[in-house]
Formats: structure tokens, C-alpha cells, sequence
């Protein structure tokens, strides 16, 4: 038995100095991108901005008319301010539009009658964004969220299911917001 020849193959190397050039570049390419992470604290890199924080806590929210927007609202504030309320002083108001739909999604023949036995629950949030100081606009958006429940024979199990898919659908919808309204703070620069 004979060991193999040890000298590389000169393809082998080409490929070799291609694949480290390639990895380079890409390594060059990726250190120019301007992602930075949305909860970057002040001054945690090079050229680093302010996080969000300092504007998040600063959203006032107007009240709304409806249970279901009022309850996308309080579990905003919760998430925007850690359960703190409202602030003082706000350097943004938030306008909050929310609508509600009830979809049948599926019925099935119980007896003789056909009666739906699930449902779907969509809140949808208009949301528009003002700085306080200026009047002006910084961001405006939709945010959807559906949730699902099942019907009952009984009234009052159908209006607590529907009433449930509600504060599921305002809890992910108030999370979505606030993410979304993260977002639009650091692009606008707060």
C-alpha cells in the first residue's frame, strides 16, 4: 500500500482561493448593511443611534369607544410603558381605529338544522402616529389579526367564545402595534 500523493491538485487550489474570496466579499458586503438591532440600548457600536425606549414611553394613546379597541389600547399602554400608564408628558400621540368582524368558517348539519360551528374573529387597527411638538404625521399603519372559536348551542358559550377571540386577537394585536410603532420610531429617528 502506498500513501497518497500529498501534493494538492492545482483546481483544488484555485477553488480553494475562490471560495475564501467569495467569503470576503460576502463578510465585506454584510459589514456595510445598516441593520442594528430595533432594542439597541445609546452608543453600543460605532455611529450607534438611541433605541427606542426613550420613545416608546412617550406614546400617549387617545381613548377609544368600543370594548374590543379598549382593550387593544390598555394592553398597549401596558407594553409601550411596562405597566406604568400613560405618560406625563408624551412626545406622540397614538390614534387608534379598531374594527371587529365575525366570519363563519365552518358549518356542519347538526340534527336537521345546518348551524356554523366555527368562527373566525378579525380585529383590524388603523393607527396613525403624530409628534406633538411639530402636528406632523410620523407614521401611519394597518395591523389585522384573526382568532378562531368555536360555537356553542348555548347563547351565552357562544357570546364568552366570541368575547374571548376578542382579547386574544386585542393582546396580539397590541403587541403587533407596538412593534410596528418601534419600528416607525427608529425610522423616523427618535
Amino acid at each position: 500500500m502506498s500513501l497518497p500523493d500529498q501534493t494538492p491538485n492545482p483546481h483544488f487550489r484555485r477553488a480553494r482561493g475562490l471560495v475564501l474570496a467569495g467569503l470576503l466579499l460576502s463578510a465585506a458586503a454584510v459589514s456595510a448593511c445598516t441593520v442594528r438591532p430595533l432594542y439597541s440600548d445609546p452608543g453600543t457600536g460605532i455611529g450607534a443611534q438611541a433605541g427606542h425606549a426613550e420613545g416608546l414611553n412617550a406614546i400617549a394613546i387617545k381613548p377609544v369607544k368600543t370594548r374590543y379597541a379598549q382593550q387593544v389600547r390598555n394592553n398597549l399602554i401596558f407594553g409601550l410603558n411596562g405597566g406604568a400608564g400613560q405618560p406625563a408628558d408624551s412626545l406622540y400621540s397614538l390614534s387608534l381605529s379598531v374594527r371587529s368582524r365575525v366570519t363563519k368558517a365552518a358549518i356542519i348539519q347538526r340534527v336537521t338544522e345546518d348551524e356554523p360551528t366555527a368562527g373566525t374573529l378579525t380585529l383590524t387597527s388603523y393607527y396613525t402616529l403624530t409628534d406633538n411638538k411639530t402636528g406632523k404625521i410620523v407614521a401611519t399603519g394597518k395591523r389585522e389579526v384573526s382568532s378562531s372559536f368555536d360555537y356553542s348551542r348555548q347563547e351565552y358559550a357562544s357570546l364568552r367564545a366570541i368575547r374571548d377571540a376578542e382579547d386574544r386577537a386585542a393582546r396580539e394585536l397590541a403587541e403587533m402595534l407596538r412593534l410596528a410603532l418601534a419600528s416607525d420610531l427608529v425610522k423616523h429617528g427618535s
